[in-house]
C-alpha cells in the first residue's frame, strides 16, 4: 500500500493568510516508545511553530484569517474558555497580520486562583494585543458578542467571526492539508503506512485528520475524546468531515478507518484526571516534551492506556500528533505540583 497523493485536492480556491511556515517536525520518540512498548513511535510536533508559542489552531486560522483578509475584514472576534489555546493563537496571528482581535471568553471550567486566572494563556492574550472580554456564562458572552458587533458597525469596521477552536468545515481544511504533509514526511522515511493518534475537542483537527487519511489511504486514525463524550464526538466528526468534503468536492467520507474512545476524558473539558498527569510526566521525563492537561495530556493518557491494552503491534508505526498547548500547563501549575508530590 502507498499513499494516494494523486487523489488529494489542492487548496487554490481558498485564500490563506500565510501562517504556515513549512512542515512541522516529525521526530522519533525512542525512550517514550520503549516505556509504552511501541518501538516505532513518532511525534508530529505541531506545537513547534515560531508564531504565538505554536499549536494546531494556526493551521485552521491560516484558512479563516485568509478568508477574513480576502473579505476586507479588519476585526476578528472569536470565542473560548478562559485558558483557550485557540484564543491565544488567534491573538498572535492577528498581531502578525495587523488585525484587531476581540476574544470573548467564558469562565466555564470549574477552576479559579491566580495560576488559572492570570497565568498560562491569559497574559499571552494581552501580550499579543487582544482585547479580552470575560463572561461568567454563555448568555453573558453572547451579549458581549452582540455588543462588539454593534460597536464595529458604528465605527465602520468589518468583522470576521471565527468559531470556537476554528472548528467548522473551513477550519477542517487545515488538518486535511496537515495529513498530506505528514504522509510526505513518512514517505521520506521509507514508510507507507502508519497509525495516527490525536485528540478530539471542538473537532476540526480530528475531522481534518479523518478526511485527509481517508483521501490518502494507508493511514489509520485513533482519536481520544478530550472534551465531549463519545456519542457527541462521533456526531461532530461526521458533521465536520461531511462539510469539509463538500467544500472540496468529495462525497462524505465513510470513516471506517477511524476509531474513537472517551475513556480518558475524566470529568469533562478542562478537568484533568489522574492519568492525565501521569502521561504528562511520562512524556516530560522520557523525551523532554511538554504537554498540557486539557488536550494533549488527555490524548497522551489515551495512548498510554491503549498501548497497555495491546492495541499497537511492535511492527507498526504510531504517530502521536502533538497539538500544542504548552502555556496551559502553567495555568494548572498548583494541581500539577500537588500531583507531583504524591
Amino acid at each position: 500500500m502507498t499513499f494516494d497523493f494523486a487523489r488529494f485536492p489542492d487548496f487554490d480556491g481558498f485564500p490563506r493568510a500565510g501562517l504556515h511556515h513549512g512542515p512541522t517536525p516529525l521526530v522519533p520518540a525512542p525512550r517514550l516508545g520503549e516505556a509504552l512498548g511501541i518501538p516505532r513511535l513518532l511525534l508530529k510536533r505541531d506545537d513547534v511553530h515560531p508564531l504565538g508559542v505554536g499549536g494546531n489552531k494556526l493551521r485552521k486560522l491560516d484558512f479563516h484569517l485568509g478568508a477574513a483578509l480576502a473579505d476586507g475584514a479588519d476585526t476578528v472576534i472569536t470565542f473560548g474558555a478562559l485558558q483557550t489555546n485557540h484564543g491565544r493563537q488567534t491573538a498572535a496571528a492577528c498581531a502578525k497580520l495587523g488585525l484587531r482581535c476581540e476574544l470573548v471568553l467564558t469562565a466555564e471550567v470549574p477552576r479559579s486562583g491566580d495560576a488559572y486566572e492570570r497565568s498560562g494563556n491569559v497574559p499571552l492574550d494581552h501580550l499579543f494585543g487582544a482585547r479580552v472580554h470575560i463572561g461568567g456564562s454563555d448568555a453573558e458572552s453572547a451579549a458581549t458578542y452582540e455588543r462588539l458587533l454593534a460597536e464595529a458597525a458604528d465605527e465602520g469596521r468589518k468583522v470576521r467571526s471565527v468559531p470556537v477552536g476554528g472548528s467548522d468545515p473551513l477550519g477542517v481544511l487545515g488538518y486535511v492539508d496537515a495529513t498530506r504533509e505528514l504522509a510526505a514526511q513518512l514517505t521520506e522515511l521509507g514508510l507507507d503506512h502508519a497509525r495516527i493518534v490525536g485528540p478530539h475537542a471542538s473537532g476540526a483537527t480530528a475531522a481534518g485528520l479523518a478526511l485527509g487519511t481517508e483521501l490518502l489511504g494507508s493511514l489509520d486514525l485513533d482519536v481520544a475524546c478530550v472534551s465531549h463524550p463519545l456519542d457527541e464526538a462521533v456526531d461532530n466528526l461526521a458533521h465536520l468531515t461531511a462539510g469539509a468534503a463538500q467544500l472540496l468536492g468529495f462525497d462524505p467520507p465513510k470513516l471506517e478507518h477511524v476509531w474513537m474512545n472517551d475513556t480518558t476524558i475524566g470529568e469533562g473539558y478542562g478537568i484533568p484526571a489522574s492519568g492525565t498527569w501521569e502521561a504528562i510526566r511520562l512524556f516530560g521525563r522520557t523525551e523532554g516534551v511538554v504537554l498540557d492537561p486539557v488536550y494533549t495530556g488527555k490524548a497522551a493518557a489515551a495512548l498510554v492506556e491503549w498501548a497497555a491494552a495491546g492495541r499497537y503491534s511492535p511492527e507498526e508505526t504510531v504517530v502521536f500528533v502533538h497539538t500544542g498547548g504548552l502555556p496551559g500547563l502553567f495555568g494548572y501549575a498548583p494541581e500539577f505540583m500537588a500531583e507531583a508530590r504524591k
